[in-house]
């Protein structure tokens, strides 16, 4: 059985993607199509903060696009030795909020520890840093894309916790997204299952899928790697088979295996 990830590849330098990794345990052959590219900008401002930890109270994670943008700015050479040098210890002396896995491994490869990485969406990662943190405690500082949800923002606020926001990625179409569908699907055709990464996602692909699928598309399992994802595809007026219990491909894989052969459930 096919499934359809609507998501970017892995870094190839860090092997296989998970996603098709553990979808092939379960014999559900996984092919990965980029629905998203990024341009990042405010860098100089963005390393200028990071050159300030002793005015914020730490740090919150909720896209790994915005630890790509740090890792960006790192690429300089006279940053990088700041980085090492200083930054980086004074930093972890303070949170790192992170949600999800994939983030707090990024955060781990530019020396930082994160906390939270369990919440797994911004609701419960919103919450984990309300326990931790007082009304009087310094900003903490929250690089993110132009498209972030106001959840996090307004929980924190209403608790009144103060946090810095600072956009350091927009968020478009892949160039290539149209051609990949079309070829996709002329090639391997209609998948047994449909996953989605973000609401982006939905809003860029669900039309086209759709429009591909026609009257077959009732046969497809759509799926949703967490609430928002699921949320945006229950707006668009499509049933969500299967939405991951935490943003893992252990959870996912499972969850899809089990809307594909609910009769072994």
């Amino acid at each position: 059985m096919k499934v359809l990830l609507l998501k970017d590849p892995k870094d190839k330098d860090s092997g296989p993607d998970p996603y098709i990794k553990e979808l092939g345990t379960y014999s559900l052959e996984a092919t990965l199509i980029p629905v998203l590219s990024f341009e990042f900008m405010s860098l100089d401002s963005l390393f200028e903060k990071l050159s300030h930890p002793e005015c914020y109270g730490g740090l919150v994670f909720t896209s790994p696009r915005a630890l790509e943008a740090i890792k960006i700015c790192l690429k300089e050479k006279s940053k990088k030795e700041a980085w090492s040098k200083s930054l980086k210890q004074m930093w972890n002396i303070k949170p790192t909020y992170v949600v999800g896995k994939a983030t707090a491994s990024l955060v781990e490869e530019i020396g930082l520890i994160p906390q939270g990485e369990k919440s797994g969406n911004a609701e419960k990662l919103a919450e984990y840093i309300c326990s931790r943190e007082k009304p009087t405690s310094s900003a903490l500082l929250f690089p993110c894309g132009a498209l972030k949800r106001e959840v996090l923002p307004t929980v924190l606020r209403e608790k009144g916790i103060p946090l810095e926001s600072l956009t350091v990625y927009q968020t478009a179409q892949h160039p290539d997204l149209q051609e990949s569908l079309n070829s996709y699907f002329s090639q391997q055709g209609i998948p047994a299952s449909v996953v989605f990464f973000s609401p982006s996602g939905v809003k860029f692909c669900l039309q086209h899928i759709q429009k591909l699928s026609g009257d077959l598309i009732n046969q497809v399992k759509f799926a949703a790697i967490g609430p928002t994802a699921a949320q945006a595809l229950e707006a668009a007026g499509i049933p969500v088979s299967c939405t991951a219990g935490s943003p893992t491909p252990q959870d996912l894989a499972a969850g899809i295996h089990r809307a594909l052969h609910p009769q072994n459930c």
